[in-house]
């Protein structure tokens, strides 16, 4: 009677195989199915290298060198975790820090990045009408400031129908009160142009708007990270007690 054993290996890599043994002899492998493994950073005792290059708070440019059960010694008598931030140094540097902290600012960061760069390489629309009163110019002039504040480009057009082409000028004058009302946030990119039955024009940020949504996101960064200090702090308050 011949006996198969099928067991699991992780090879790796970003898949599962099966192997199956016979008396010592192993078949050829199949993939069982795909599985996403998450990148995260080695802490405390996960790290391998017997000699680190620590560095305390996330701030911090000062460095010491020391083995690895010294460092990890120091971490835990901070109450805090050793990360390690550089793998591929010589040796590893690894971080004394609050990691659960560490992985929520990361993480919010990364999220932020995203977002304003899904945001920069998007472009939005924004349809005019040749005949529109001042009040429906005064919101469009709003949704296009809101939608440069997110660092996407604009393009705003005008679609003429029927005989409305015949008078390109009535449509340029709403053209020109949209890009005036945000000349202060935009800047020009593509001047007036005739596609078809459409005449659109291409905003940009300005420079200055760039400044101040980088700015924005710095500030939120700073709140996030205070925020988390103080949930930090209170809870070692709360253990105290």
């Amino acid at each position: 009677m011949i006996y198969w054993i099928t067991y699991q290996c992780d090879t790796g890599t970003n898949r599962t195989r099966i192997f199956r043994v016979w008396f010592g002899g192993i078949t050829t492998p199949r993939v069982l199915r795909r599985v996403n493994i998450a990148k995260e950073f080695r802490v405390n005792r996960r790290i391998r290298a017997d000699e680190v290059r620590v560095i305390r708070g996330e701030d911090s440019t000062e460095s010491v060198v020391m083995s690895i059960r010294d460092a990890i010694d120091m971490a835990e008598g901070e109450g805090l975790d050793l990360v390690e931030v550089g793998p591929n140094q010589s040796p590893p540097v690894c971080r004394i820090l609050d990691y659960g902290r560490f992985k929520y600012i990361q993480g919010k960061k990364q999220r932020e990045a995203r977002k304003v760069s899904r945001s920069a390489s998007k472009q939005k629309e924004v349809r005019l009408s040749p005949v529109m009163s001042d009040n429906d110019i005064e919101t469009k002039i709003r949704t296009t400031k809101n939608l440069l504040s997110e660092g996407a480009k604009v393009r705003v057009f005008v679609r003429f129908r029927g005989r409305q082409r015949a008078h390109p000028e009535i449509a340029m004058k709403v053209l020109r009160k949209v890009a005036e009302g945000v000349a202060t946030v935009a800047k020009l990119e593509k001047p007036p142009g005739m596609e078809g039955r459409v005449l659109s024009i291409l905003l940009a940020p300005s420079s200055q708007q760039n400044q101040q949504r980088e700015r924005k996101r710095q500030e939120s960064a700073e709140l996030v990270s205070t925020t988390v200090s103080s949930a930090s702090d209170d809870q070692g308050t709360m253990k105290a007690e």
